[in-house]
């Protein structure tokens, strides 16, 4: 999808020519990343994938282009305009995390770059695990990608001291973001708030949004409640780590650092808490 910026509070999501410059991953790592964790934690396994949170459709494509069978869900039609434009082998549906129904089962299900803590109550949590139990196969895999709460909640300080400044190029005009997050305690939030100038914008824009932090403990909770036992939980490597995940990573089960990565199977129904 071309043409002119789009200038909207979702200034990323509204362009997703940006956002892929904003956020680039051309060795696919969070692709290669998923398929190496299923063939350590279900080797046997189908390949019929829902990537939720699909974004731009990069990682679901490139699993596509390597056998698997793959639908992406998102809520945003611009980006989902632009995936299937760019990855016509994916399904693509508009959808909310938390209240999907699809044809399935599947065997493998991802949410990766902390989409899953876009579901910022415990009845959203519970409502998006709920309809991965409900789409996947027994036995089948939930894989996550996110920020991990044990760090940001446990005293990690390093990525709140003060505004971090980026600038990327994009179809010749440089786009600048200031990116200044901080915790909110009560909610159990990591707000962010970024300010976008470029030339010829006309004022700053500004955007905010918002993950919800989870202990490793909090999330194995939810977890087993929704009828899922979790074979892997840990901090490195990951796809945004560094360094980045390799194939036969030896995993790090410290859970200190930034990033959590899950690996959750889903239990028989009679299994289910």
């Amino acid at each position: 999808m071309t043409g002119p910026t789009v200038v909207s509070a979702n200034l990323l999501t509204d362009n997703p020519q940006l956002y892929e410059a904003q956020f680039p991953d051309p060795e696919h790592r969070a692709a290669r990343f998923v398929a190496d964790l299923v063939d350590r934690y279900a080797p046997e396994s189908g390949r019929r994938l829902l990537d939720v949170g699909c974004g731009t459709g990069r990682d679901a494509g490139h699993l596509a282009g390597s056998g698997w069978a793959v639908t992406g869900i998102d809520v945003s039609e611009r980006m989902l305009a632009y995936a299937r434009d760019r990855h016509p082998g994916v399904r693509f549906v508009a959808a909310d995390m938390r209240g999907y129904a699809l044809p399935g089962p599947f065997d493998v299900i991802t949410c990766l770059d902390s989409a899953l803590l876009y579901c910022h109550t415990n009845a959203d949590l519970t409502a998006f695990l709920a309809r991965c139990h409900a789409h996947l196969t027994p036995g089948g895999l939930l894989v996550a990608e996110m920020r991990n709460g044990a760090y940001f909640l446990g005293g990690g300080t390093d990525l709140l001291d003060g505004e971090r400044t980026r600038t990327v190029h994009w179809r010749g005009t440089p786009y600048t973001s200031h990116t200044l997050l901080w915790i909110d305690h009560g909610e159990q939030l990591l707000r962010r708030r970024r300010t976008w100038t470029w030339p010829g914008c006309p004022q700053p824009l500004v955007q905010t949004s918002a993950w919800r932090l989870l202990f490793p403990m909090e999330l194995r909770h939810l977890l087993d409640t929704a009828g899922f036992d979790v074979p892997a939980l840990f901090d490195t490597p990951g796809p945004r780590t560094d360094p980045a995940w390799h194939a036969g990573a030896a995993v790090g089960t410290g859970l200190t650092g930034d990033r959590l990565h899950l690996v959750a199977r889903r239990r028989a129904d009679s299994a289910t808490r």
